[in-house]
């Protein structure tokens, strides 16, 4: 043992260290890629078993699972890209992004911000459902496509009419880029993650399409109105209306501002529930 890890040592030179350092980055850039979303739990399970037919072969010199070990690279491969197909394409375009776009329209996502999120606070009071998809980096167009063309400026009373119950668009997701409505009445693909059960279709719906691009989703429950945050896979449920702003605040990289008080050190009295 203390020869083969001198001769180990003998053979580390710089271009190996820098080997050694690359391949450990990336497989800690996928893990926390990974982090939190049924895949983790996949990958685990996969380690396991792995794990414990290696050792189980070893143990008992079980021969045929040997051999199986010992040429399945291939197919482990293949299985690979195709369990954590949505987590490696996540990866390759999280790496094709550019961040122009983001620096070029901080005021337009700025004013964007504000309108979604007094919008969401009022169609929560009068428990409306929404789905409003904040494009950034990620081009939606094949959102877009299942969807309604608006291109109308992005205001509250557009969004309030859009989700409206009697509104033929109140059920699809309505997608914003920079300070303007693109499109309504979008179809969106649904998550397979586990969501707890006060959760419906609206909310996987935003999940789905947060974990295949890098979009921001508030989704406002119809039933509890309640506000939630999607991005990167994940979401964030239960949000009030300063959550809500300092979150996306932070999600397109802006500077928050804390909201004015009354005086008396209380937020400013909430705008009237609509009808």
């Amino acid at each position: 043992m203390p020869d083969a890890l001198s001769d180990v040592i003998s053979r580390m030179d710089l271009a190996a260290v820098v080997d050694i350092v690359i391949v450990s980055f990336a497989i800690y850039w996928l893990l926390l890629l990974i982090q939190g979303t049924t895949a983790m739990t996949v990958l685990r399970g996969a380690v396991v078993l792995l794990l414990g037919a290696f050792v189980l072969s070893r143990v008992l010199d079980l021969r045929m699972l040997n051999w199986i070990l010992r040429n399945s690279l291939t197919g482990l491969v293949i299985a690979v890209l195709v369990i954590f197909q949505p987590e490696i394409r996540r990866a390759l375009e999280r790496l094709g992004r550019t961040g122009l776009r983001s620096v070029l329209g901080r005021q337009e996502h700025r004013d964007a911000i504000d309108v979604v999120v007094r919008a969401a606070t009022r169609l929560a009071r009068a428990h409306t459902g929404a789905l409003i998809l904040l494009e950034r980096e990620t081009g939606l167009q094949d959102v877009i496509d299942t969807g309604i063309p608006v291109n109308g400026s992005l205001t509250v009373e557009l969004l309030a009419t859009i989700f409206h119950p009697n509104s033929p668009l109140h059920d699809g997701a309505v997608v914003v880029r920079d300070d303007r409505i693109i499109a309504a009445g979008c179809t969106l693909p649904l998550s397979e993650a586990p969501l707890p059960a006060d959760h419906g279709m609206r909310h996987r719906a935003g999940l789905g399409i947060a974990e295949r691009s890098d979009c921001v989703v508030v989704i406002v429950s119809e039933e509890r109105g309640a506000v939630s945050l999607a991005s990167n896979g994940r979401m964030a449920p239960a949000l009030d209306e300063q959550r809500l702003s300092r979150q996306l605040h932070r999600l397109f990289e802006l500077e928050y501002e804390e909201p004015a008080t009354d005086g008396t050190g209380a937020p400013p009295t909430p705008e009237r529930r609509i009808s």
